[in-house]
């Protein structure tokens, strides 16, 4: 059973499919801490209902980015964490804090990468006209939303779609996509190389295709 650092700053609802799929059993994982540096997060509401250690670190109480990111290493070697899940972190880590976790940061962003990296995708995408969005899962690195990719969800986008419509849609595959690629890593299946993430035992599909507007 391998130990989950949790990096949070909003309202938690990755978090709470990942505290679930744990207490299923789907994850073989035990949330060992989940950090904020937002103490009116409801993310730190959802950790204290589920019982799990939770600890607040504040920007403000540090002299830089650097300095920040080492209180949160720290803490989190402190716990032995063997993977750390940002689930809504709404801070760029620094490559202090992916040194002290090569290999082992995660995190979800809400669009199907390399397309729409950064801030506001989901309106982007609409805005491209795009037929497909979805949710990446991918190991960080220092560049912003690069890193390798280990898992992609997809929906489709329609014309009368606001960005509220496909943030729900989106959102409602993060909850189902996150826990598995972590199941994933606490199974040993996950290896890096290069830019690509190797999923062992993993089954092709080699006829599956998606097609929107649907064809007659």
């Amino acid at each position: 059973m391998i130990r989950l650092g949790i990096l949070v700053s909003g309202s938690g609802t990755n978090l709470q499919s990942i505290i679930e799929a744990c207490e299923a059993g789907r994850i073989d994982a035990h949330i060992a801490v989940v950090i904020s540096n937002r103490p009116e997060a409801q993310a730190l509401n959802r950790a204290d209902l589920a019982g799990l250690a939770t600890r607040v670190v504040l920007p403000a109480e540090h002299a830089g980015r650097d300095d920040y990111d080492a209180a949160v290493v720290e803490f989190l070697r402190q716990q032995q964490v063997d993977l750390v899940v940002l689930a809504g972190y709404m801070r760029i880590v620094t490559p202090l804090f992916l040194r002290a976790f090569p290999g082992r940061v995660m995190n979800i962003h809400p669009a199907l990468l390399p397309a729409f990296p950064g801030l506001n995708v989901r309106q982007q995408a609409i805005d491209y006209g795009v037929r497909f969005s979805g949710c990446t899962v991918h190991f960080l690195d220092e560049g912003v939303d690069t890193g390798p990719i280990i898992a992609q969800a997809v929906c489709p986008v329609y014309p009368e779609d606001t960005e509220e419509d496909l943030k729900q849609r989106i959102l409602k595959l993060e909850h189902k996509l996150y826990p598995e690629a972590i199941a994933l890593f606490a199974a040993g299946r996950l290896r890096i190389e290069g830019r690509r993430v190797i999923v062992a035992d993993m089954q092709a599909q080699p006829d599956a295709c998606l097609i929107n507007p649907p064809l007659k």
